[in-house]
């Protein structure tokens, strides 16, 4: 269970209709943590959200969906890991929109560990999924954990490599935590609940809509350091995440297959595009050399948050202080400033929030202005 004591006001901001993420990023860079959001005077907040979201957000409904999703904590290995969490991915904060909350079931240590998205068709081939699981596997006992989206065919076939060895896996769904979609999957959905992660940014109970799924695939992508499509027709949804992928700075790879094959002109349109042309996992794993020599920190630099209401206010200067202008870690400014690490993360998500800081491989921040 996650321990943020504030959970609750996360999660009365998530489940809000009407809240999209965009506008919560925006609140939390104006207000600060989501206690402050909810108490300021709702005539503050009409200038970001809707009348009818500013209803909705004190309304029995969203209090009712809160208290389920705290019910559901009280299950082993059930949690909600929020942007202020130390266990939030710092690879998610780098993409353009990390989503505020994240339902988990299963290892959280997985968030944060090297990771390689590995998809492809969902009517994949024999040959293919063959292929994914043994890449998988390969990769896995590397240390490298595999995310993909729990869909049939290479998706599966991915998990079960992932599983076998000791960088387990991470399944990204497009429904809510607590539903197995496809319904053949729950039994792999239930080993990767009991030795892997199952991730959703979306609420509990939330049925396979169409629409989440391409929105899923930015966080499959965006998990990873890099990013293997295996069988993929041209309109295939993987390439989707390797669009993403490539759109977040993550390592594009595509495994060639016949020139005749429906299934292989994805990954050819890919290679073309300046994808690298993958024959085995050592090719992989010797592109990502860079990333193995750091712990497998993300070269790129972070994307910031924008702010697009300017600085927040009541922002701790004496945190910006403690800093300098050099990069820094957290256990340093916990010792310099006499704050427990709690608060201190805490800070820095507001200070990130409202632009003044920047987040940097290997769990470094640095002082922006």
């Amino acid at each position: 269970m996650t321990p943020d004591p504030g959970l609750a006001s996360w999660l009365q901001l998530t489940l809000t209709p009407g809240l999209g993420a965009a506008t919560i990023r925006e609140l939390l860079s104006r207000f600060g943590l989501p206690e402050k959001v909810l108490a300021a005077k709702r005539a503050e907040l009409a200038r970001f959200a809707s009348a009818d979201a500013l209803e909705a957000l004190d309304s029995g409904a969203v209090a009712k969906a809160v208290d389920k999703a705290l019910a559901w904590l009280e299950q082993p290995g059930n949690s909600v890991v929020t942007l202020a969490d130390a266990a939030y991915p710092r690879l998610l904060l780098e993409i353009t929109d990390p989503p505020a909350v994240l339902y988990c079931r299963g290892r959280l240590d997985l968030l944060n560990r090297p990771a390689l998205a590995l998809v492809g068709s969902r009517n994949a081939t024999a040959q293919g999924t063959g292929n994914a699981e043994q890449f998988a596997r390969s990769f896995s006992a590397s240390g490298l954990t595999i995310v993909s989206g729990l869909a049939q065919g290479i998706d599966a076939a991915a998990h079960r490599g992932g599983l076998a060895g000791a960088g387990s896996t991470i399944a990204v769904l497009g429904t809510g935590v607590d539903i197995a979609y496809p319904r053949a999957n729950a039994p792999l959905a239930a080993e990767i609940a009991e030795h892997g992660l199952l991730v959703s940014e979306f609420p509990l109970g939330t049925s396979a809509y169409a629409h989440n799924f391409p929105r899923r695939n930015r966080l499959i992508s965006g998990l990873a350091q890099g990013c293997l499509i295996i069988e993929a027709a041209l309109a295939s949804g993987s390439l989707i995440t390797a669009r993403a992928a490539a759109e977040q700075g993550r390592e594009v790879f595509a495994v060639p297959g016949s020139i005749h094959s429906p299934l292989s002109k994805g990954c050819h349109a890919l290679i073309k595009s300046g994808a690298k042309l993958v024959e085995s996992a050592e090719d992989v794993l010797s592109e990502l050399a860079a990333f193995r020599r750091t712990g497998f920190a993300s070269t790129r630099a972070p994307a910031a948050v924008a702010n697009t209401s300017g600085p927040a206010e009541s922002v701790d200067e004496p945190l910006l202080a403690c800093m300098g202008f050099d990069p820094v870690d957290v256990d340093s400014l916990c010792a310099r400033a006499g704050m427990p690490a709690e608060r201190v993360s805490a800070e820095l998500l507001r200070l990130e929030l409202a632009g003044r800081i920047a987040v940097l491989p290997g769990g470094l921040f640095q002082r922006l202005n």
